[in-house]
């Protein structure tokens, strides 16, 4: 089992590690010190779980929780406030540690996910079918003045811009450092590449006017133009029919 640890006091990320050193199926161990921190490690470190604090600078285990890509690590929120624990789970949090908590306890919710894990694989009975997880909602951009949520219903298209990509949306253009490649496969099927610069979101297309050489013009609902090339074409006309005739 993979673990990564988001807590902003260092102290409370020491403990965990000692006791989750203590736990013989746990391979690898990461910590964060932020939210923002957290959704940076998480492609790189691929956790299975997140043992994640909620009261945080700048944004909270709840924002964290909800910018998670699909599929996403299970959740253990490990907090000192117990008025959160509804909450928590109506994130589907698999469990919720109050500090301070002993090995005991920790053993508990590591049972709970181990129990989780195993339900997931394919050679696990099915007479306990797991909901699905629910999309990635929101993406936390980090800026000079603090972070920015930025709802994934609200963003019309996507465009490359050296190392980062523009999130086109009504309330600004917002830089997000991402490939546009990963930034598509983390929001899921409602996001579409339709050039090699650009991918945009189906539901925000009110119609598609040809160009010459097969190529198109992307017309949005908000006015904007998004150039889509004619090797993408094909794929989004059957994208955009599946969504019109389901």
């Amino acid at each position: 089992m993979r673990i990564l640890i988001v807590d902003d006091e260092r102290p409370a990320r020491d403990k965990l590690r000692r006791m989750l050193a203590l736990e013989p199926d746990i391979t690898a161990i990461d910590e964060a010190r932020d939210g923002v921190e957290a959704l940076e490690r998480l492609a790189a470190f691929a956790p299975d779980l997140l043992l994640l604090d909620i009261q945080m600078p700048e944004i909270s285990g709840f924002d964290v929780a909800a910018s998670l890509p699909t599929p996403a690590p299970l959740v253990v929120f490990v907090t000192a406030y117990d008025e959160y624990a509804l909450r928590a789970f109506d994130a589907n949090a698999i469990d919720y540690l109050l500090k301070p908590y002993d090995q005991q306890r920790l053993q508990r919710a590591l049972r709970r996910v181990r129990e989780r894990l195993g339900n997931s694989t394919p050679a696990a009975a099915p007479t306990a079918a797991l909901e699905p997880l629910p999309a990635i909602t929101q993406l936390l951009v980090p800026e000079r003045s603090g972070t920015r949520i930025v709802k994934v219903d609200q963003i019309q298209w996507i465009e490359t811009a050296d190392n980062y990509v523009v999130l086109h949306t009504a309330d600004g253009e917002p830089l997000m450092r991402q490939t546009l490649a990963g930034l598509v496969e983390k929001l899921g099927p409602r996001f579409l590449r339709c050039h090699r610069r650009a991918a945009v979101q189906l539901e925000w297309i009110a119609s598609v006017q040809p160009l010459d050489k097969g190529d198109s013009e992307l017309i949005l609902r908000s006015g904007a133009r998004v150039p889509c090339s004619r090797q993408y074409r094909a794929e989004l006309m059957d994208r955009l029919h599946g969504i019109t005739n389901p």
